[in-house]
C-alpha cells in the first residue's frame, strides 16, 4: 500500500537556506567535539556522530563527519533516552549519557551523550553525539569475551550533568574502571562541549531567521525526506531479492543472508537464515544492524536525500532474535563491526539483481581496528584504523585503502608515531590485491608495525577476509584476501587478544575489493598505467587482462583470448573513449 506524506508548505529557496544553515550548526557541534578531543580516534579519524533532533526526539540533520553505525543508531537511541527521561522532566543544564549496546551503537566502547536545548523555559530540541572511547575497561577491544559483562563498564541511561552540575560519582566510577582515564574522561567532556556549542548555535540560528522553534521546519524536512525516499523506492520493481555473504568468523565461518523485499514505496530487509549468535564478541545488536542496512539502501537509491527520521520511515530491518544480527542479552558484542560492516555489501548484492548500475562490487568489508596495550611499566593503550580496498563501481575502479562503509579516516602514520610508542616500518599498497575487472577493485595495503618498548604487549586486530575474498560482479574477479603475521613467523587469529613478547612486530595485510565486468574488456592503456604505477604486475596484466606490457607501461601485444573477447563484445576502437570518460569523472 502506497502512502503519501503531507505536501510541502515552504518554498524551496527558503527551505534550502534554512536546511544548509542547520547542517552548519551540526558541523560546528562536531568540530567543537573533535577540536577538544583527547584521542586520535576521535580527533583524527572522526569515529563519532553529531546530530540535532526536534523536541520529540526525531533526528533532523547530522554533521558531515561521522559513521553510519553511530549516526543512524543514535537516531533510534534518542527514543530510549526519552523513555528513561521524559521531556517534561528535563531542565536546562541536564546532560544524559549511556553506552548500552542494545539501545545505542552496539558496543560498550561507544558512549552516547544527549543534551536538551532550551529557549528560555521551553524545550525546543536536542543535540546528541556518539564517540568511540579508547578504552572502557574489561578485556579490551577484542572478540575475547563470552558475554557483555566481561567487555567493560556498562553505563545505563543516566544523567552526566544535572542542572549544570556534573555527576561526580559517575565520573569517579568511570575513572576507576578504564585503563586510560585522562583520555576517556577528556573525550567525554569534549562530547558535552560539542553539544553545548550546538545548543548555542541553534539559538543564534532561530534568532537570525525569526523562528520560535524547530517544529515547522522539522515537519518540512522530515516530510520531504520521506516523500523522496518513497518516490525512489517506487521506481524499483516489486519482488524479493536475495544475497548471501560468508565471513571468516572464529572457529567456523559465519553467514549473512539478506532478503530485500520491495513492496510499493516501502522496503523490508530481512536477515532470516543468518548464523545464530556466537559465544564470542562478534554479535551485532539489531540497532546497529538497522543502521548499516538503511545506509546501504540510501547509497543505492537515494544518495542525495538527507538521512533523517523521515527517510528512515519507509525502510524496516528485521532479524531473528538470537541470531548473529539480533543477539539476546547478555551476548558479547565488542567486535560487532567485524560483521556489521558487511551488511551494506549484502544489501547492495541483493539490489544488484535489479539496479546493477547503482551498486558496487564487494569490498574489504570491515575496517581493521588494531589495539596495542602494554603489560609492563608502560601501560599505555593505542588504537588505530586501517582500510582495504572498495569494490569496483559499474563505470569506475574501486578506491584503494578506503574505509567504506564506515566512512571514517584511517589514522596517519605521523599521528600514530607521535601519540604512541609504535613505529610504522612500512605502509604501502599491495600490488595485485584489487580484483581484476573491466573496472578494477581498489587495492589493500601492507602495514608493518614495531613495538619498541622493550616489554611484552597485547595486540588485537578486528579484521576479516582472510578466508573469503571480496567477490566481483558481472564477470569481475575477487580481490586478494587479507592476512596477519607476527615477526616470529606465526599467523594467529588477530580477533583475539594476542600476548606477544618484547621485540615482536606484526604485519597487517589488508584485502582488496572485487572487480566489475570482464577483465578482458579493460582498457589496455589502463592496464599499462596500473603496471607502470606498480598496482598490477607484468605477469598479472597478461594472465588477468590479456595485455602484454613492459614494467615501464609499454604495451607490446594482447593475448588471443582477449582479442576474441573484445571482438565478441564489440569493443574494438572504443576502449580509449571509456578511459577518457573514467579519468575525467570525480571519485
Amino acid at each position: 500500500m502506497r502512502r503519501r506524506a503531507a505536501p510541502s508548505a515552504m518554498d524551496p529557496v527558503t527551505l534550502e537556506i534554512l536546511w544548509s544553515r542547520l547542517v552548519t550548526v551540526t558541523n560546528e557541534q562536531a568540530a567543537a567535539l573533535q577540536r577538544t578531543s583527547f584521542t586520535p580516534i576521535v580527533r583524527e579519524s572522526g569515529d563519532l556522530s553529531a546530530s540535532v533532533f526536534d523536541a520529540r526526539g526525531r533526528m533532523l540533520a547530522q554533521a558531515v563527519t561521522g559513521t553510519p553505525g553511530h549516526i543512524n543508531s543514535l537516531a533510534t537511541a534518542m527514543h530510549h533516552f526519552l523513555a528513561a527521561f521524559p521531556p517534561e522532566t528535563l531542565k536546562a543544564g541536564d546532560v544524559l549519557v549511556t553506552n548500552d549496546p542494545w539501545k545505542t551503537s552496539g558496543q560498550l566502547n561507544d558512549i552516547s551523550v544527549v543534551t536538551p536545548a532550551f529557549r528560555g523555559d521551553r524545550l525546543i530540541g536536542f543535540f546528541g553525539n556518539t564517540c568511540h572511547a579508547v578504552d572502557i575497561g574489561g578485556r579490551g577491544l577484542s572478540a575475547d569475551a563470552g558475554e557483555v559483562f566481561e567487555e567493560g563498564l556498562f553505563i545505563p541511561i543516566t544523567k552526566l550533568y544535572e542542572a549544570g552540575e556534573p555527576n561526580e560519582e559517575l565520573l569517579r566510577m568511570i575513572e576507576a574502571n578504564v585503563r586510560a582515564p585522562d583520555e576517556v574522561l577528556g573525550d567525554l567532556h569534549a562530547q558535552v562541549a560539542g553539544n553545548a556549542v550546538g545548543v548555542e548555535r541553534l539559538l543564534d540560528y532561530l534568532q537570525d531567521f525569526g523562528l520560535e522553534d524547530l517544529e515547522d521546519l522539522g515537519r518540512e524536512i522530515l516530510g520531504r525526506s520521506e516523500r523522496a525516499m518513497r518516490d525512489a523506492i517506487s521506481t524499483l520493481p516489486d519482488g524479493d531479492y536475495e544475497k548471501t555473504i560468508h565471513t571468516d568468523g572464529l572457529d567456523e565461518p559465519l553467514t549473512i543472508r539478506c532478503v530485500v523485499r520491495v513492496r510499493g514505496d516501502e522496503i523490508v530487509v530481512d536477515y532470516e537464515g543468518s548464523s545464530p549468535q556466537v559465544e564470542r564478541g562478534m554479535n551485532v545488536v539489531l540497532n546497529y544492524t538497522a543502521a548499516y542496512t538503511s545506509y546501504a539502501i540510501k547509497c543505492a537509491i537515494t544518495p542525495e536525500v538527507p538521512h533523517n527520521d523521515g527517510s528512515f520511515r519507509p525502510v524496516t530491518t528485521t532479524a531473528p532474535e538470537g541470531s548473529i544480527l539480533n543477539p539476546r542479552w547478555p551476548a558479547a558484542v565488542a567486535a560487532r563491526h567485524i560483521i556489521g560492516h558487511f551488511l551494506p555489501h549484502a544489501v547492495l548484492g541483493a539490489l544488484a539483481a535489479i539496479i546493477p548500475d547503482r551498486v558496487i562490487a564487494e569490498g574489504a568489508g570491515n575496517i581493521w581496528l588494531t589495539t596495542v596495550r602494554g603489560t609492563g611499566r608502560n601501560r599505555c593503550i593505542t588504537v588505530f584504523f586501517a582500510a582495504g580496498g572498495t569494490g569496483a563501481r559499474p563505470t569506475k575502479d574501486g578506491l584503494s585503502c578506503h574505509s567504506f562503509p564506515s566512512g571514517i579516516a584511517t589514522t596517519p602514520v605521523e599521528v600514530i608515531e607521535s601519540t604512541s610508542p609504535l613505529v610504522i616500518r612500512r605502509k604501502e599498497l599491495r600490488p595485485d590485491s584489487g580484483g581484476p575487472g573491466r573496472f578494477r577493485g581498489g587495492l589493500g595495503q601492507t602495514i608493518e608495525v614495531e613495538v619498541p618498548t622493550g616489554e611484552p604487549f597485547i595486540a588485537s586486530s578486528l579484521s576479516d577476509r582472510m578466508k573469503f575474498a571480496a567477490q566481483g560482479y558481472l564477470g569481475g574477479k575477487p580481490g586478494a584476501k587479507g592476512g596477519f603475521e607476527t615477526s616470529l613467523g606465526t599467523r594467529p587469529n588477530p580477533k583475539l587478544s594476542l600476548s606477544l613478547p618484547a621485540g615482536t612486530g606484526f604485519t597487517l595485510e589488508l584485502p582488496g575489493g572485487g572487480g566489475f565486468h570482464d577483465p578482458l574488456l579493460r582498457d589496455p592503456e589502463a592496464v599499462a598505467a596500473d603496471v607502470a604505477e606498480g598496482l598490477v604486475g607484468v605477469a598479472s596484466a597478461e594472465r588477468d587482462y590479456g595485455v602484454k606490457v613492459t614494467r615501464a607501461g609499454r604495451i607490446t601485444g594482447v593475448t588471443p583470448e582477449r582479442e576474441r573477447r573484445t571482438k565478441a563484445a564489440g569493443r574494438i576502437g572504443r576502449m580509449g573513449g571509456d578511459r577518457r570518460r573514467r579519468t575525467s569523472s570525480s571519485a
